[in-house]
């Protein structure tokens, strides 16, 4: 499944870097991409574990970027 969410406060060009490394070793992350330019990530991961494969992103983008916030 492959979705796009908005992102919000992300403030530098070196922490989108630094979120999309770490979010791309989640297991079950197929692949994923953080733009600075645009405040979005585009995330493709297993269908079947979702919705827990999104909750350590979150994790993840707060321990990176503790303001930023993924919309739903």
């Amino acid at each position: 499944m492959k979705k796009v969410f908005k992102l919000e406060d992300l403030d530098c060009a070196n922490c989108a870097a630094k979120m999309e490394r770490a979010i791309a070793k989640i297991d079950g992350v197929t692949s994923a991409t953080v733009s600075f330019m645009s405040q979005r990530l585009t995330i493709e991961a297993d269908d079947a574990s979702f919705d827990n494969i999104m909750r350590a992103v979150v994790k993840t983008c707060k321990k990176v970027e503790p303001d930023c916030r993924i919309i739903f």
